[in-house]
């Protein structure tokens, strides 16, 4: 009997983003600085780095919403520049800090996300309930996304991602200011969309998070790829957090703090 391997998730298929040679200067500001990096299809794939690093550039860059200087972006081999709305069909976007047409309900938001895709009403309404009762947003699917917290602000712009079924989905800060037991709801459904065959991007700041639910990651700091591989291969038996900060340095002593003692 011939023993017949298993391919892991994505096995040969083209990567679900790739990025070559990505650049973009504000001013005299580098922010980032000529990237290449490959997303393999169906992995959930951590980018780490500190404040101002060029993590939110690169993936504004590379999901369309901000052209790069220069450097390609293909999403499951679309060109984004290219052919940009051909791209944008297989992606689902949450940006950090980027403003909802919150004088919607949070029901009316997330159907008109659908919508816009050219959904078809009665799929978009069966998905827009199955996406708020995941999501715990049910109860407050009839208010204002100006009245919800920001914990549920987060959540309804994911439900607003994930409403057409992406192939690729690009999360920035996903779980900033969401509580405890919504964040593992959500890690849930994202593992079961990975194990389905989707390829999750998450940027995070939570080193321990990240080393505990994604299989890649890529270390970002001055808008350049210090590290990238599976977690294993970059942390390298250390801890993701106690490699990080081996390859970005800059950590502080704090000796000089005498005065801050309360005895």
């Amino acid at each position: 009997m011939t023993n017949t391997a298993i391919q892991p998730p994505g096995a040969g298929l083209p990567p679900a983003l790739s990025i070559r040679g990505l650049s973009k200067r504000f001013g005299a500001k580098v922010a980032v600085d000529g990237i290449d990096l490959d997303v393999p299809a169906g992995s959930f794939y951590g980018l780490v780095g500190p404040n101002g690093a060029g993590k939110t550039t690169s993936l504004s860059m590379a999901t369309g919403l901000l052209r790069p200087d220069a450097g390609a972006v293909t999403v499951h081999g679309v060109d984004v520049w290219a052919q940009p709305l051909a791209a944008k069909r297989l992606m689902g976007l949450l940006p950090d800090g980027v403003r909802l047409f919150d004088r919607l309900t949070g029901e009316q938001l997330v159907s008109y996300a659908g919508l816009l895709r050219g959904m078809d009403k009665d799929t978009v309404a069966a998905r827009v309930k199955d996406l708020l009762q995941a999501l715990d947003l049910a109860k407050d699917a009839g208010t204002l996304v100006v009245d919800y917290s920001a914990g549920m602000t987060k959540k309804i712009a994911l439900a607003s991602a994930l409403i057409h079924a992406p192939r690729l989905l690009v999360l920035d800060e996903p779980f900033e200011s969401v509580d405890p037991v919504s964040a593992a709801n959500i890690r849930d459904i994202l593992h079961d969309y990975v194990a389905s065959g989707g390829t999750v991007i998450v940027s995070s700041h939570v080193m321990d998070l990240v080393q505990r639910m994604c299989d890649h990651v890529a270390v970002i700091a001055a808008g350049r790829v210090l590290a990238a591989g599976t977690v294993e291969e970059v942390r390298g038996g250390q801890s993701l957090e106690d490699k990080f900060v081996e390859l970005v340095g800059g950590r502080n002593q704090t000796a000089g703090l005498q005065w801050l003692r309360t005895s």
